[in-house]
């Protein structure tokens, strides 16, 4: 049991949150997107979301100013939280913008609000569930993407939600944080989400 709950915290990590999110949108819009634009979607949610923030911690691993990938404490977090912030950015003026694929685009104006967020609670020492963010976000833009194309993602919802639930009880396993760490994290995910639903639904 604990190598199952250990290997939920690596399979579900927050890095690949983002490229779920997107995949997700293409395979429920109804809407017409060439191939070849596709794949250059997530080929490029790839690099700037998974492969570039690895790099960067390895970096910074080797300058040490990070100890391990967890970001145990919140000193250890508010410098890779600032350089996702800034990817995030060049993701909304480059691959996803708001003349192009709307609905993406609030998706990560909504991740880059919640990791400014998650950026100023770890400057005043507040820890968060950067796993709770991240699935509660993704949960969030699933549901209102079935609401907006008006298509049955009831099992997506459902495995979600054990998922959540499988996150979180990692998470608490692991003793990686506390349970009002979860809930923040889970909020702090979920609200850009919800609010930004009304530019785009």
């Amino acid at each position: 049991m604990n190598t199952v709950l250990k290997s939920i915290s690596y399979i579900f990590h927050p890095l690949i949150m983002p490229l779920l999110g997107v995949a997700f949108y293409f395979s429920k819009t109804p809407r017409f997107i060439p191939d070849e634009a596709i794949k250059a979607k997530l080929f490029s949610t790839v690099i700037l979301t998974i492969v570039l923030p690895i790099l960067l911690f390895f970096l910074l691993k080797t300058l040490k100013k990070v100890d391990s990938i967890h970001l145990k404490t919140t000193r250890e977090r508010a410098l890779p939280l600032f350089i996702n912030c800034v990817i995030i950015c060049l993701i909304l003026v480059r691959v996803f913008t708001p003349n192009e694929i709307i609905e993406l685009y609030y998706f990560f104006v909504g991740i880059l609000s919640s990791t400014l967020a998650c950026l100023f609670l770890a400057i005043f020492k507040i820890k968060a569930s950067i796993h709770m963010l991240a699935a509660s976000g993704f949960f969030m833009f699933a549901v209102a993407i079935g609401v907006h194309f008006q298509v049955n993602i009831n099992g997506t919802i459902v495995l979600m939600l054990i998922l959540l639930g499988a996150i979180a009880t990692s998470r608490l396993h692991l003793k990686a944080h506390t349970n009002t760490e979860l809930i923040i994290g889970f909020f702090v995910g979920l609200f850009p989400q919800l609010i930004l639903i009304k530019f785009w639904l």
